[in-house]
């Protein structure tokens, strides 16, 4: 059986927790420059009325 890489799964939670902190800042700096919900645009018409992707629950 393989030996796990645990330097490998530590550097994913890293860049991970790394983009995480970069997003929220970055969301944080739109805020402040008065554009709240930068990231969180509002769906399209096209996307409304698309059927949800395979495995996703429908709402």
């Amino acid at each position: 059986m393989a030996k796990p890489n645990y330097s490998f799964e530590k550097r994913q939670r890293e860049q991970a927790k790394k983009k995480k902190k970069e997003d929220k800042v970055k969301e944080k700096a739109g805020r402040k420059a008065g554009d709240p919900g930068a990231d969180d645009s509002p769906m399209d018409d096209a996307e409304a009325g698309a059927p949800p992707a395979e495995g996703q629950p429908s709402t």
